[in-house]
């Protein structure tokens, strides 16, 4: 019992975080451990998966890649058998007949139809003169007297005493190869017997390798040039668009990539001529047979895996969805707290600048009003006239910081409101009023849509009137001149809806959410952000809504909503 409790008590010293507390914590014990049985269960398991999942691949791997290769290696040797017996029966016609012998059509036509007989793909023979020149041919083309002086098969034969040339067109425009003998005549003059074979049993013997689906075998030359059909890489005489791997005459296995797309190949060498015999299969289809043992040892894996640990996600879900309900309500509550709590230190701050100022602006607009008095008495002069003209100004400005200073009060102040019963229409066509030289000034646009059986609402008129006025002139702030601003008035649901909306420069995201704080402003040389602040609380005290959608360049769009009758909330 007693090493119980040790254990638990270490178990929780280290794995459970101080700082966590109530059901957080049991959550976060409740993860670490299924982390700690999925540990002590799962590694092991997975560990020996990974073993066997490697030396099965590595098997499968070596399997494929030996059968590819003996598979070439053995159509290799049919390649060679069926070049060799060609290349023995033009030898033997070149070391049992003399020129003058094949000289003779007739003779070289005979010799002809009898080699073709017994041998498949033989198109023609040829005699060829030391200069390169055909002095004999029996075939179906008229190839009588070409020169083949500068063309590579002669001079490898001349070389050789015997070649046997890659696949090329020639004088015939048909893929084809040449199998060159060099004999002598008595008097010492080379000579060389050619036969052409073409390449139609070179896909024959190809056909014959039976290969797997997707598995695609063709021969080439150490020029990369395509000696028969390849279903990947195009026709004969194409270019493959790959580097030949290093020649061995065993063969071997590579990997190459075309196109960003890996290829298993395996080749061989031919000794003479000098050809490739390659077969290759698409890298992932090679694979193909472990992805699919892959899958069935995950699955099993997987399945074990989530069959452990089912249970307990199950029952933790509920709780970590509980635990997130909560924090956002937390989180809502703070936000709710901080704004609350903002404002109500800009109200004070408000009181405070208002009221300190307040007193020496009386004193001076009292002294200014003196002054004027004193002058009012005094004779006319130049003098007097400017000192008038200075006390006017002292006035107004006076008068202009005193405004201020009563709408900061206004902010601040718990206002009661002083509700009757009123038509918004009617205050939204006084405030317009209010503002129609400004509007004539700039050929504003006001595009009304009001509602003519609008229902009367229970309100406070003059507070109204101050938001609308606030909203209406930040709209005229925004549009630019002949701009266009609408005013929309409609009955909802226990009350009335007014939208304010402008084709002006629109808000960003970051002074949307802004807009309402008070000393928030856009303007830089003008206004003192407490306009939208008042009006927001304003409509909070009569019991409505609102809010602005607006999108730079667009425009911006207040709605506000008010009840029908207003039931002031806490200020």
């Amino acid at each position: 019992m007693i090493a119980l409790k040790r254990l638990s008590k270490i178990f929780v010293t280290n794995f459970v975080p101080k700082e966590e507390a109530g059901l957080r914590r049991y959550n976060v014990l409740r993860f670490k451990m299924i982390g700690l049985f999925g540990m002590v269960a799962l590694v092991p398991l997975c560990l020996m998966a990974l073993i066997n999942f490697h030396i099965y691949k590595s098997s499968l791997d070596k399997e494929q890649r030996l059968s590819m290769l003996s598979l070439v290696n053995k159509t290799k040797y049919s390649f060679e058998l069926y070049l060799n017996e060609r290349l023995s029966a033009v030898s033997f016609i070149a070391a049992t007949h003399d020129f003058e012998e094949l000289s003779d059509s007739q003779n070289l036509r005979k010799i002809f139809h009898t080699a073709k007989g017994e041998f498949e793909g033989l198109v023609d023979l040829g005699l060829i003169n030391s200069e390169g020149k055909q002095v004999a041919y029996a075939g179906p083309y008229n190839l009588l007297g070409n020169d083949y002086s500068e063309h590579d098969w002669f001079n490898e034969t001349r070389v050789r005493g015997t070649y046997i040339s890659s696949v090329f067109l020639g004088y015939r425009k048909l893929p084809h190869i040449a199998i060159a003998v060099e004999s002598v005549t008595a008097g010492g003059e080379p000579w060389i017997l050619r036969a052409t074979i073409a390449t139609e049993p070179f896909s024959k013997l190809i056909s014959f390798m039976d290969l797997a689906p997707g598995v695609d075998a063709f021969l080439l030359n150490k020029n990369r040039v395509l000696q028969t059909e390849s279903r990947l890489f195009g026709s004969v005489l194409s270019s493959v668009p790959f580097e030949l791997p290093h020649a061995e005459y065993r063969g071997g296995n590579a990997l190459v990539t075309v196109n960003k797309e890996k290829y298993s190949a395996a080749y061989v060498n031919f000794v003479q001529p000098e050809f490739i015999l390659m077969a290759v299969r698409p890298a992932l289809q090679a694979t193909g047979a472990w992805f699919s043992l892959r899958t069935d040892l995950l699955v099993v894996l997987i399945g074990g895996a989530v069959l452990i640990t089912i249970v307990a996600f199950g029952l933790t879900n509920v709780l970590i969805r509980q635990l997130m309900f909560a924090d956002e309500c937390r989180e809502n509550i703070l936000r709710d707290i901080e704004h609350t709590q903002k404002l109500s230190s800009i109200g004070r701050l408000a009181a405070g600048v208002a009221h300190e100022i307040n007193n020496p602006l009386a004193v001076i607009k009292e002294k200014s009003g003196l002054m004027s008095d004193i002058l009012a008495r005094s004779p006319v002069t130049d003098a007097t006239s400017v000192l008038e003209r200075q006390i006017s100004g002292i006035t107004s400005s006076v008068e202009r910081c005193s405004a201020i200073t009563h709408r900061l009060l206004g902010f601040a102040r718990k206002v009661e409101a002083k509700n009757e019963w009123l038509n918004v229409n009617e205050i939204v066509s006084e405030v317009l009023e209010f503002l129609e030289k400004e509007i004539t000034k700039r050929s504003i646009s006001i595009n009304l849509m009001l509602e003519e059986t609008l229902s009367e609402i229970e309100s406070d008129k003059g507070q109204l009137q101050q938001v609308f006025l606030n909203i209406v002139s930040n709209s005229l702030e925004a549009v630019k001149e002949g701009g266009v601003i609408y005013i929309e008035s409609k009955t909802v649901e226990n009350g009335v809806e007014i939208v304010i909306g402008d084709d002006g420069c629109g808000m960003s995201e970051d002074t949307m959410r802004r807009i309402f704080e008070p000393f928030f402003t856009t303007k830089r040389n003008a206004g003192n952000g407490l306009g939208l602040a008042i009006s927001y609380g304003i409509i909070q005290k009569l019991g409505g809504d609102i809010s602005v959608t607006s999108h730079l360049g667009t425009g911006s769009v207040f709605t506000i909503t008010l009840p029908l009758s207003a039931e002031p909330v806490r200020a």
